[in-house]
């Protein structure tokens, strides 16, 4: 490996380059051995380095896709300085483009600059990085060792952005709410705890954006969303990791049918942005996200998986004994509706190809959810599924500030019998809903799961640049690094 380049010899610009996947589109009807006339600059790594005696070949490689680089002894400058130069180097070229007597698009190279120098290598001749530690902790090495990392990460941006345009193209305004909060709601989650030095209390990393942006509406932002980062103190598993981006959005005058439209809406318009089309391959299976998703209840999907009926009629003791059964374990404090969902999570979510909605859950799982119209003891809540797997909530949210409350009181209940995921009493959220909110439907959507399925990936570490890892194991001063 060569030294590190020295500060005179990088530039602080390359300025005017085209990308090479442009380069190559605007000359695909260029002849073998034909030559342009036009002259560009290109940059990006050096990807291959091919010394042929008088000649060399190379390929530069930056974020749209690669070129080859010809090169000359009696063309290109400092071309012996060329051939010495280390695979994955930040190279910048200009040259006129042309095309090789067999057939290579390329830039033949009269100058050239090294605007970075590679002080490690990226693999095994650039055949790839397979080590997931390596992998998940250097993310700038598997994006470029590994082909379509990057282009998934692309992916997610176009996801992003689409997602936005599609809510704003219905009227949503986008905000921006606190990530500590004094109080921690809107979710089943243990939080992360952070102390405030000025205020000499605890605070929470936030794990849904869910009461703020409800206080948006009845503060008279009918149509509100937020894009942005929560956090749950929980395990790391392929599912979940304890930081992840949620999408939320609530719409005054709508109700859990009308989000439900939304979620397809925007989960199939969002796919459409970005693989350009509703249809894909997931695991092998094909998916077809097209609107609309059938629905389903929740006890009628658990009879459809298992051939077992299960409803909150029946009461605890004979859904324990269903439970049983079926194989599926069950914690002593679950009433009724617990037992009933976890039967449902177990046995059936995963067998639900979809994409299909699940409605009407049961009330004691839902303490932010408006009660159902004509099923007693369940809520107007409703999960779209696609390939076993829950992209999001959709939600009539409760309105009424005394049943608020009172769920608020049996989560705290929940919480005294060791419950470190129930949620608390949030006064200042009650005192917003006393004031009056309009009937109004919610949705949640998981980003970093809506990417898992248009990229066709089963570890959520696939689609985060830079998941959360164990810290690394303290290494003796001058012990070898990491590097490949």
């Amino acid at each position: 490996m060569s030294a590190p380049a020295s500060a005179d010899e990088i530039p602080y610009d390359y300025r005017g380059t085209r990308p090479a996947a442009e380069v190559a589109a605007a000359h695909e009807s260029l002849g073998t051995g034909e030559e342009s006339s036009e002259v560009v600059r290109v940059a990006g790594r050096l990807m291959l380095l091919r010394p042929q005696g008088r000649l060399a070949f190379a390929t530069l490689r930056d974020w749209s896709g690669s070129i080859q680089l010809f090169c000359l002894e009696a063309v290109t400058e400092r071309f012996e300085e060329l051939t010495r130069l280390n695979l994955g180097d930040w190279v910048g070229a200009e040259g006129e483009v042309v095309r090789t007597r067999r057939g290579e698009l390329s830039v033949k190279v009269s100058s050239w600059r090294l605007l970075a120098r590679a002080q490690h290598g990226f693999g095994d001749k650039w055949r790839g990085v397979h080590d997931p530690e390596l992998r998940y902790r250097q993310r700038e090495v598997d994006m470029w060792a590994n082909e379509g990392v990057r282009d998934r990460f692309l992916l997610r941006s176009k996801v992003v952005a689409a997602l936005r345009s599609l809510l704003q193209a219905r009227g949503f305004v986008e905000v921006e709410t606190p990530m500590l909060h004094a109080v921690p709601g809107g979710g089943f989650a243990k939080p992360f705890v952070a102390h405030y030095n000025a205020m000499h209390a605890d605070f929470y990393l936030r794990i849904a954006v869910e009461l703020y942006l409800k206080r948006c509406v009845i503060g008279g932002i009918e149509r509100v969303y937020e894009i942005g980062r929560v956090f749950r103190n929980e395990g790391l598993s392929p599912k979940n990791n304890p930081e992840f981006t949620m999408l939320e959005a609530y719409q005054a005058y709508a109700d859990y049918h009308d989000v439900a439209e939304l979620q397809e809406y925007l989960i199939s318009g969002a796919a459409e942005a970005a693989l350009g089309t509703t249809r894909l391959t997931f695991e092998g299976r094909e998916l077809d996200l097209t609107p609309p998703w059938p629905k389903i209840t929740l006890e009628d999907a658990i009879e459809q998986s298992t051939g077992v009926r299960a409803t909150l009629d029946m009461g605890e003791s004979e859904l324990r004994r269903i439970a049983g059964r079926l194989g599926v374990e069950l914690q002593d404090r679950f009433d009724a509706g617990q037992v009933l969902t976890e039967i449902y999570e177990k046995t059936t979510e995963p067998t639900l190809w979809g994409p299909v909605h699940v409605m009407d859950y049961p009330e004691s799982v839902s303490p932010l959810t408006r009660k159902h119209r004509s099923k007693p003891g369940y809520v107007e809540r409703l999960t779209p599924i696609a390939a076993g797997r829950e992209l999001g909530e959709c939600y009539s949210e409760l309105v009424d500030p005394l049943d608020q409350r009172a769920r608020f009181e049996a989560q705290v209940a929940d919480r005294l019998k060791g419950d470190e995921e129930a949620m608390e009493m949030d006064e200042d959220f009650l005192r917003a809903l006393e004031r009056g909110m309009p009937p109004t439907g919610g949705i949640g959507l998981g980003v970093d799961r809506l990417v898992m399925l248009l990229t066709d990936v089963h570890h959520i570490r696939e689609v985060l640049l830079f998941p959360t890892l164990r810290p690394e194991a303290a290494r003796e001063p001058g012990s070898p690094g990491d590097g490949i």
